[in-house]
């Protein structure tokens, strides 16, 4: 998997890791644009309902994730701790994906939201299943401060093409169908195998550190509450989960919104695929790109100037009007491309450092929980900001489309919306997200773990676990970073 004697990984391991990342970058963002459509203009139920179906999943996964972990740490088997997981999880990403986009049509909305309400429980699980130990995998690849920045890029190039294809591709698959259920049962086929092949890749082509695999200790109820609660004791982590959480909830707002900014203000809808196409484009362009300024400039400077850059994006929407050519849209989508791209990549390549900050602490390997903890804040910011919308969407009096039928085949219409409706939809567009973004701007400015730091602190760890350090000295720095990063 590593080069001998060294850290650096095969370019051919990063590759089989980062396709894995097709499930949680593209399924995030296909449900973050087209979900909450799906819900009220495709399923029709009231935007309050849709956005309790999003709270309600976040009940479960606050149980889920964080002892999916748990198990995951706990796991042994022949294959490693992390990898079963990925086999398993192939038949029921394929499955999970196919519910969460069958365009149940009861005629009762209480049994379409019963329906819809357990295929995204289920859906929550799966990704509970898979990406937790996939997260937790890429903090015991490699140990190298750069290398892990590389292993994430090839990660995020992987997220970004699946993005892209997620955001592009299932509006024309629809399209070709006269009946838009047809459309959306054939889209969750495309997406379910979509999602679900690549794991084959992780499974066969990665390997786990047996080193991490330690003996496992039998379960006390009392050590493994505090476990599961030591994570948030750490300046470190709540500076990097802040970020994280504000920042994808920043995401998610915008990228649910835009669809209804284009179909009821710009009156663009057809334009929409074509206008994530060009943000998505950019965002893989860039990549490269982000992965050197990385390198120039450290993690958390680099994540802090793009927070910048994305805040002056979404306040440069307002100058965005009916009247606007679509090279200004498409000049607006190629900036937020560059800004997603840059906060997604960094953040993702932080992550790994923070367990090394954990072992500082415990003393222990503990990647599947912090990567429960990371999964779980994903989804309930996901949820929140979703939720924040469809409340705003209700209140405002939105008018969901009329479905009709001509000749056995399935039309929604749109309807037009109130002044008030557009002018809420405008405001939640751009001062949300300006509100997330100034939380995580200011959570990376105090975020302590310099590439300085996290080498003197490898060399720490590599001493202490292996107990050949001079006691005296080894207490003595172990106070040092205990006092800079917890």
């Amino acid at each position: 998997m590593t080069e001998k004697n060294s850290e650096k990984l095969r370019f051919g391991t990063k590759i089989a890791y980062g396709v894995g990342d097709t499930f949680g970058g593209g399924a995030l963002i296909v449900i973050g644009i087209y979900y909450l459509y799906f819900l009220t203009d495709v399923v029709k139920i009231d935007p309050a309902l849709a956005g309790i179906v999003l709270l309600l999943s976040k009940v479960w996964d606050a149980v889920s994730d964080p002892i999916m972990g748990f198990i995951s740490d706990r796991t042994r088997t022949r294959f490693g701790r992390r990898r079963p997981y990925f086999l398993a999880g192939i038949i029921f990403v394929f499955l999970a994906t196919f519910l969460l986009w069958y365009p149940v049509d009861f005629d009762l909305e209480l049994h379409r939201f019963v329906f819809v309400l357990f295929a995204y429980i289920f859906f929550s699980t799966i990704i509970t299943m898979v990406h937790v130990p996939y997260t937790a995998l890429s903090s015991e690849l490699t140990l190298d401060y750069s290398e892990r920045t590389s292993l994430v890029s090839v990660r995020m190039w992987f997220s970004g093409l699946s993005a892209l294809v997620c955001a592009a591709i299932p509006l024309e698959v629809v399209k070709h169908f006269p009946d838009v259920r047809h459309g959306y049962i054939t889209m969750g086929i495309f997406l379910g195998l979509f999602f679900a092949l690549p794991f084959i890749a992780v499974f066969l082509f990665t390997r786990e550190r047996p080193e991490f695999q330690s003996e496992v200790q039998p379960i006390d109820v009392r050590r493994t509450i505090r476990e599961f609660m030591e994570p948030f004791r750490m300046r470190s982590f709540r500076n990097v989960l802040w970020m994280y959480v504000f920042s994808f909830m920043t995401f998610d707002v915008v990228m649910a919104i835009i669809i209804y900014f284009m179909t009821y203000y710009l009156k663009k809808s057809d334009q929409t695929n074509y206008v994530f196409a060009t943000l998505f484009i950019i965002k893989l362009v860039f990549i490269p790109v982000l992965y050197v300024l990385s390198q120039r400039l450290n993690k958390k400077t680099s994540f802090a100037y793009f927070c910048f850059f994305m805040l002056i994006t979404m306040l440069l929407s307002f100058v965005i009007a009916p009247d606007s050519s679509m090279i200004v849209l498409h000049l607006f989508a190629a900036a937020l491309g560059i800004a997603v791209g840059g906060i997604a990549v960094l953040v993702w390549a932080i992550f790994p450092d923070i367990t090394d900050v954990d072992e500082l602490y415990s003393g222990l390997r503990r990647e599947g929980i912090y990567s429960g903890i990371f999964t779980f804040a994903r989804k309930v910011s996901s949820a929140v900001a979703l939720f924040i919308i469809s409340i705003a969407m209700s209140l405002a009096g939105y008018r969901p489309p009329v479905k009709e039928t001509v000749d056995g085949v399935v039309k929604m219409i749109p309807q037009e919306q109130t002044g008030e409706f557009i002018i809420v939809l405008r405001v939640v567009f751009v001062v949300v997200p300006a509100i997330f973004l100034l939380i995580s701007f200011l959570n990376s400015v105090r975020y302590p773990l310099s590439p300085a730091l996290h080498n003197r602190l490898k060399d720490f760890l590599i001493k202490r676990r292996s107990g050949k350090g001079k006691p005296d000295l080894l207490a003595a720095q172990e106070r040092e970073f205990k006092e800079i990063l917890i």
